[in-house]
């Protein structure tokens, strides 16, 4: 199968065939340049997808790492990886096929017109000798009959009578001199027959296959590159699949990493205040009153010291406790952290201590390598000044020593708020002990009851003014003091019911922490209001009168 011997006289369609060619080759290039644009679109898009959702953190960001938050993160990343294999697919790509494709392109128009060009040359030549040879035969044509009219003016001429013996043989001369012009045209024709017959024979037998077959192995070999591109655009993308398959395996195992168990501890780690939930309130029996006014000949329940309760202290303490449950009241930041809750204290403090033993260990680290200059400055000379280390030396002690008075003091404060802690759990702990054990339910009236739904909480017995049924509008005996305590704190004390106080203020304790993480006390100048416990150092007194009894 070649196309010199089938497609002999189909010089105009190869022409139009292989130009066809060169142009598909050129759109599949172009196919090839609109894919690789897609695919640097894609994969900035991903990219910018990747920059736009990604957190903006500095160095010293205290945000919590939750797993989901951490595995997001993951996954931008190794999508970020899969946008630069899109990057190296369009790279691949544009390299390996469409370069390649372009170069071949121009390659193949130059071989195509110079094989067009040995046609239409091997074409004009045939042309050429079929001329001379078509002259040369009309030549002998017209020879032919000037000799054959020649020929018939002798023998009429010698058939005449009349004719002179001159005419006859001017006649004769002429004859001659045409039939052997004839002869010579006949001989000349024969060659040029003969000279053309070969020429076509060479053009059709040898010139013309050669050349078709040259444009045959052109137009295959332009086939074939089209196979090796299709797959190279396919290998491209092949490629990268490993890699793509481990990001999104990198993306599956960051889903799994997510433990909602560790995001739940993790948000009470960052919101934990380290306070006491607040103790319930006491049963106020306002009806008390009443029953002692309507029966006067009944024996009433005698009164027992510290029976009154302030209802308006009562209000304002629970008032003054809201902020633990909403917004927390701002307030400076103190170096201490001691504005911050007692557990949030004590994780700045153990962040704080961290970040300073790390510091230390840089200038020990920094120290020791100076040391070691130092020595070796002073055994070879030649390399440094060793006094001109000391200043640097100096200073790096200075700060050692400065960062350990830092660390100690930090320390300090952190076994302060331990220890608050830990007291006040053991202290919350006793009074879970003691709210487990089962007591008598008691009705307002004095009756037991064996109702669970009607059993209420006696109030605190308070101590009451002997007179508190002449005036029910005048103002209540204050309570007792049942101790002291010394504030380690400042605290505000902006809300209802609390008491502002000043570090190293010493109060009056006239009521105690009830395990709701407060404690109610009293300035010398009578006011009165509650402070959280874990601000002050408390002392009670032994025996104390106004001791608060619950029933």
């Amino acid at each position: 199968m070649s196309w010199g011997t089938e497609l002999w006289d189909q010089f105009d369609n190869l022409d139009k065939h292989t130009q066809w060619g060169i142009d598909f080759l050129e759109k599949y290039a172009k196919f090839v340049k609109e894919r690789i644009e897609i695919e640097q679109n894609y994969a900035k898009q991903l990219r910018n997808l990747v920059k736009k959702y990604c957190p903006k953190r500095s160095p010293k960001d205290e945000e919590p790492r939750f797993t989901s938050c951490i595995a997001f993160f993951n996954i931008l990343n190794e999508l970020n990886d899969y946008a630069g294999q899109r990057e190296v697919v369009a790279e691949e790509m544009g390299h390996r096929v469409y370069g390649e494709l372009m170069r071949y392109s121009h390659d193949l128009k130059t071989e195509r017109k110079m094989h067009l060009q040995e046609g239409r040359k091997a074409q004009q030549y045939l042309d050429m000798c079929w001329k001379q040879m078509d002259n040369s035969k009309k030549k002998f044509e017209r020879e032919c009959r000037e000799a054959e009219k020649a020929q018939q003016s002798y023998e009429r001429l010698d058939n005449d009578t009349n004719a002179t013996k001159a005419d006859v043989e001017k006649a004769k001369q002429q004859l001659n001199l045409r039939t052997h012009m004839a002869d010579e045209n006949k001989n000349e024709y024969a060659a040029q027959l003969q000279n053309f017959n070969g020429e076509q024979h060479k053009h059709y037998y040898i010139v013309i296959p050669q050349i078709y077959k040259q444009l045959q192995e052109m137009d295959e070999r332009r086939t074939i590159k089209l196979s090796e591109c299709y797959k190279g655009f396919a290998d491209s993308e092949r490629k990268v699949i490993p890699i793509i398959s481990k990001c999104l395996e990198g993306m599956i195992l960051a889903a799994k990493s997510v433990d909602e168990h560790r995001d739940s501890q993790l948000v009470i780690d960052c919101f934990k205040s380290g306070f006491e939930p607040p103790g319930d309130f006491p049963f106020e029996d306002y009806s008390q009153n009443i029953y002692r006014t309507i029966s006067d000949g009944t024996i009433s329940t005698p009164k027992q010291e510290g029976m009154r309760i302030d209802s308006k202290t009562t209000v304002g303490k629970a008032k003054g406790k809201l902020w633990l449950f909403g917004k927390k009241p701002k307030g400076p930041a103190l170096e201490d952290f001691s504005h911050l809750p007692p557990e949030q204290r004590r994780k700045k403090l153990q962040q704080r201590i961290d970040e300073l033993n790390r510091e230390l260990q840089k200038e020990t680290d920094q120290k020791d390598a100076l040391i070691k200059m130092k020595d070796v400055y002073e055994k070879n000379p030649q390399m440094g000044d060793p006094s001109s280390l000391q200043p640097k030396l100096t200073e790096t002690m200075s700060n050692m020593d400065r960062l350990r008075m830092e660390i100690h003091k930090n320390e300090a404060w952190l076994s302060e708020v331990e220890g608050k802690v830990a007291a006040r759990s053991d202290r919350r702990h006793s009074s879970d002990i003691n709210h487990l054990v089962t007591q008598g339910r008691e009705s307002p009236e004095g009756s037991y009851t064996d109702d669970a739904n009607q059993e209420v909480r006696s109030p605190p017995q308070q101590h009451t003014h002997p007179n508190e049924f002449d005036d029910e509008f005048e103002d209540d005996d204050p309570l007792p003091a049942i101790g002291h305590c010394k504030a380690i704190y400042p605290f505000d004390g902006h809300n209802e019911g609390t008491l502002a106080m000043k570090e190293g203020e010493i109060l009056y304790i006239i009521e105690e922490d009830k395990g709701d993480g407060w404690t109610r006390a009293r300035r010398h100048n009578g006011e009165e209001g509650y402070v959280p416990t874990s601000y002050i150092d408390v002392t009670l007194e032994k025996n104390s009168k106004g001791a608060v009894t619950y029933i």
